[in-house]
């Protein structure tokens, strides 16, 4: 299955692997997390308050509807941080490795 996202244009900057959900996935640099999830999946996260898939909203950081995760508990919003090489996102709370 395919991701939310299909990139069309800027194809040629440099590769950088990061995990979701403990799975190796290949972004560009320069991709904000938010867009390195979507070009792999459908969703960014589930809403805590009823199930539902979540995949931002705003895109600009107003909203608060792209959360996501690092292992290590700390909570970024996906749509105004940049995704790192070797970077570790967690699609749900209380996924600390």
């Amino acid at each position: 299955m395919g991701g939310l996202l299909f990139r069309v244009a800027e194809q040629n900057r440099a590769t950088l692997v990061f995990h979701l959900d403990g799975v190796a996935c290949s972004a560009l640099e320069g991709d904000t997390v938010l867009t390195a999830v979507l070009a792999h999946q459908t969703r960014l996260r589930t809403s805590e308050f009823d199930g539902m898939p979540r995949a931002g909203f705003c895109m600009m950081g107003a909203c608060q509807d792209c959360w996501i995760w690092l292992e290590t508990g700390e909570r970024i919003r996906a749509c105004t941080t940049l995704v790192g090489a070797g970077m570790r996102l967690c699609s749900y709370a209380g996924a600390v490795a």
